[in-house]
């Protein structure tokens, strides 16, 4: 070799120090190989890294190597040294046992008959062949140079494929949350796993124009150090403080109608439409580089029209629950009740289904679908409502009829409320011994929604005044409700109402006649 002289014993100068490092495998049966080949790269510096030599003088021993590095760049690899094919045995192994395709392999070979260059290339999965007469020390760097760079654009491709396939799979998982406040958290959780930050976050929906005026800004959800304690009856809380040196990064993005990205914090700037705008405020630790700030973009710009969907949905919602609860009070008014027990029978339903274990989407439901439990008394006349005594017998069949029309006006919808309000209506009479109206049904035949509904309804009617009667004592009506266990009530029911008798009672409390 014109470049390359070999003897025994070669001191390899130092390697730079304090340069993060391109790992080399070396593969060959020649110490002097080894020698020489760090001699020669030593002083290789690409892309600001340095070369780390990893030695192995056999084929075993370079397969307990890769075994241990996960991470090497390059193997220059001689086909002979253990057996005749011991080097293409250990490439078809990383390959195809190892699954490795990023490494790049360099054959090298002093006996090129027997391994011929044509049918190694066309067979074996390696990147160059080269003959050890032809490589000079010139040439080794070159291809070195060359490999390397290949491998880093190969590391750059694959880690955008598996950022973009986290992007993916994060927004999956936030697109399952059912409300703002979850999906603000949901958003959070996965920015956090998804780049790996040791940070704190915020997510905040605004208007442009309230922020501009009044400088206030609705805290969606928050991460780190810029948690503050959320106030208990609302999702999103407007009053959060939030730290002066973020306000000003906040302020700079929606004058200026952009993102901004400095060396400790990401601040997303997302317009939904022509006022409605979402910031995305991140620290971080270290500066983000290319591939996480594209990723960050193509994440929180696809979370912003999430967002506005879901502000919409979550804005329809809420107006059809507040005219649910306005219906139930309207019908309480009209029979001379008030409306806080429409408050109370939806947070006594509640509480019932989540200590029988219902999902949270059930629990929500229910909550909101109580109030209507008796809408059908729109259509019994106000004498009957009204009436300070016993109705007779005539004036009961009539009443009865409420059942039945609460479920005709819910039953054509098909919104879960809707029909678990219908069944509420239909069935919230019936009785658990099969003596109640108006089908008559006993026991598990009753949906289980008419049975909760049945004792809320009667637990709380009873501590009310109404126009027939005075209000009953909490003790008077625990002692009802032991009474008609497995009669009126279903006893499972009557035993989780006993079990947390002072919770219920506390729901009464709070929201007085």
């Amino acid at each position: 070799m014109s470049d390359l002289v070999f003897i025994d014993d070669i001191d390899t100068p130092s390697q730079q120090k304090d340069l993060p490092t391109w790992k080399l495998l070396i593969v060959d049966d020649e110490q002097e190989v080894h020698s020489v080949t760090r001699l020669v790269l030593s002083d290789v510096e690409i892309d600001g890294y340095a070369i780390e030599f990893i030695s192995a003088y056999s084929a075993e021993e370079a397969r307990k190597a890769f075994n241990e590095h996960q991470d090497i760049a390059i193997a220059l690899i001689d086909v002979v040294m253990e057996t005749e094919h011991a080097g293409l045995e250990l490439i078809r192994w990383i390959r195809e046992t190892m699954q490795n395709h990023a490494t790049r392999l360099i054959l090298r070979t002093g006996q090129p008959g027997q391994a011929p260059e044509e049918s190694v290339i066309k067979n074996y999965d390696i990147n160059d062949y080269k003959s050890k007469t032809e490589l000079t020390a010139t040439k080794l760097k070159t291809i070195t140079y060359s490999a390397i760079r290949s491998y880093r654009d190969i590391l750059f491709i694959e880690r955008h494929r598996a950022g973009l396939i986290k992007v993916i799979e994060s927004t999956s998982l936030v697109l399952k949350s059912k409300t703002l406040y979850h999906f603000g958290s949901a958003v959070l959780k996965q920015l956090v796993e998804l780049f790996q930050l040791d940070s704190s976050a915020m997510y905040i929906t605004t208007l442009t124009e309230d922020v501009l005026r009044n400088q206030s800004f609705n805290v969606l959800a928050a991460t780190g150090d810029l948690v503050v304690k959320q106030h208990e009856d609302c999702d999103i809380d407007s009053s959060r403080q939030v730290p002066e040196d973020v306000r000003l990064y906040l302020k700079q993005s929606l004058e200026e109608r952009r993102s901004i990205i400095t060396n400790s914090c990401y601040v997303g700037y997302y317009p939904t439409d022509s006022r409605s705008v979402s910031l995305l405020y991140v620290e971080h630790k270290k500066p983000l580089d290319d591939i996480e700030k594209s990723l960050l973009e193509v994440f929180a710009a696809n979370i912003a029209l999430t967002f506005e969907n879901l502000t919409i949905k979550e804005d329809i919602q809420d107006t059809q629950k507040e005219l649910i609860f306005i219906i139930g009070d309207a019908i309480e008014q009209r029979s001379k009740e008030t409306g806080s027990h429409v408050k109370r029978v939806a947070l006594i339903c509640e509480l019932m289904a989540q200590k029988l274990g219902f999902d949270n989407e059930y629990v929500e439901a229910i909550k909101h679908a109580a109030p209507l439990h008796d809408l059908g008394k729109i259509a019994i006349p106000e004498s009957i409502l009204h009436k300070p005594g016993k109705l007779d017998a005539e004036e009961w069949e009539i009443m009865k009829t409420h059942a039945q029309v609460g479920y005709d006006l819910l039953a054509g919808s098909n919104k879960i409320i809707a029909k678990l309000g219908a069944d509420i209506s239909l069935y919230h009479h019936e009785k658990w011994d099969g003596s109640g109206y108006p089908k008559g049904l006993a026991g598990e035949d009753i949906p289980i929604a008419g049975r909760i509904m049945a004792i809320t309804d009667v637990f709380d009617a009873l501590g009310a005044k109404r126009s027939y009667k005075e209000p009953w004592s909490y003790d008077e009506i625990k002692k009802f409700i032991v009474e008609q266990r497995g009669k009126h009530f279903d006893p499972q029911l009557v035993d989780i109402l006993l079990d947390n008798y002072q919770d219920f009672i506390d729901i009464r409390e709070r929201f007085p006649d």
